[in-house]
Parts: C-alpha cells; sequence; structure tokens
C-alpha cells in the first residue's frame, strides 16, 4: 500500500463540505516539506526541537567572505535535509548568493537584497530516482520568490 501525501496548503473548506483534501506525489510532499525545512528556526516547532534550519541565525550574521558564508549555509540546509526528510539519500545542498536590485518608482525608493537560490539533490529512497528541489530566497528579512 502506498502512502498518501496531502498538498500545502490544506483546504479545510474541503472537508467541511465532506470532501477528501487534495493529494501529490512523493516529489511535490519531499519539496514542499524541505520548503518547511529551511523556513522554519530551530525550536519553532514543539513536537520537534531539532526540525528546522540554521538559516533563521545565518540570514543576520554580518557576511564577510560570501563563498564561506554560503558554502556555511549550504552545510546547514544539507544537514538538515538529511536528518529530517528520510525519503531522500545522497542528500546534497548547493548555494549561490547575489545581490538583486528593486526599484519602486511611486516611491522613489531602490532596495538591494541579498537573493540566495538554494538547489537539493538526491535520489527518492524508495525508487532511486534523482530528485532536484530548487527555491530562491531573499535575505534580510527573508522572504520568498
Amino acid at each position: 500500500m502506498s502512502a498518501i501525501f496531502y498538498k500545502k496548503p490544506f483546504d479545510l473548506r474541503r472537508l467541511y463540505a465532506n470532501q477528501p483534501l487534495e493529494t501529490c506525489d512523493t516529489g511535490i510532499s519531499i519539496s514542499q516539506h524541505i520548503e518547511l525545512i529551511i523556513f522554519s528556526r530551530f525550536g519553532e516547532h514543539r513536537f520537534n526541537p531539532d526540525f528546522g534550519c540554521e538559516i533563521w541565525e545565518l540570514d543576520f550574521e554580518l557576511i564577510v567572505n560570501e563563498s564561506m558564508w554560503e558554502d556555511k549555509m549550504a552545510q546547514s540546509i544539507k544537514r538538515s535535509v538529511r536528518e529530517q526528510e528520510n525519503r531522500l539519500t545522497g542528500v546534497d545542498a548547493f548555494l549561490k548568493v547575489e545581490d538583486v536590485e528593486k526599484v519602486f518608482p511611486l516611491r522613489r525608493i531602490t532596495e538591494i537584497k541579498k537573493k540566495a537560490e538554494v538547489t537539493v539533490t538526491g535520489k527518492l529512497a524508495a525508487t532511486g530516482e534523482n530528485y532536484v528541489f530548487t527555491t530562491a530566497l531573499f535575505l534580510s528579512p527573508l522572504s520568498s520568490e
């Protein structure tokens, strides 16, 4: 019997209408879980204080050497995904940071933020298929694209 994975966000109106929640495949479920890991701070979830990622601590750290910072964050993401997502094997993580300029013409403001492109790779434990997850984060304050 195969597991059932639910698509997030949950549409609770479906439950009130006696309809089942929307489901998704394993790949989408893993992607949703990795996204949750990345956006969770250690200690945020009472059921498991080790759930999350160090990105919250590293987000406001002064970046003196960008390549060392990228490596430190990538290692944190890799460690967290390896520990918290058991449907993947051979997990690796990569991070590339670049400056992005955003212009607000009505307010006449130009804002420069750091954009971190995160890639997590691995193999599905059940089938051995290659798996790739990619997302972009805007740092300080942390937000997503």
